[in-house]
């Protein structure tokens, strides 16, 4: 499944609470992939990966992409979080 939601967060701090979320601190998923602008995490049988992005308006600083396979729930509470 995919979604998306804008944040006031930089794209770097979107990025650490994905993965104060998502990682072994939070959820404790596997990061298997890291870069600029990009997660992948992986456990229970499913994966996240989050894509954060310079939004277009002063009101969306950063647009935040997620896919995930298994972690739906979870990616939901992030997306309230971070909204």
């Amino acid at each position: 499944m995919r979604y998306e939601v804008n944040t006031k967060l930089s794209p770097q701090e979107a990025l650490q609470q994905a993965l104060h979320h998502f990682g072994p601190e939070g959820m404790g998923l596997e990061i298997v992939d890291q870069n600029a602008s990009c997660l992948v995490f992986e456990g229970g049988g499913g994966h996240v990966a989050v894509t954060a992005c310079p939004g277009d308006t002063a009101k969306a600083k950063t647009r935040i992409e997620l896919e995930t396979r298994e972690w739906d729930y979870a990616v939901r509470q992030f997306m309230d979080q971070v909204h």
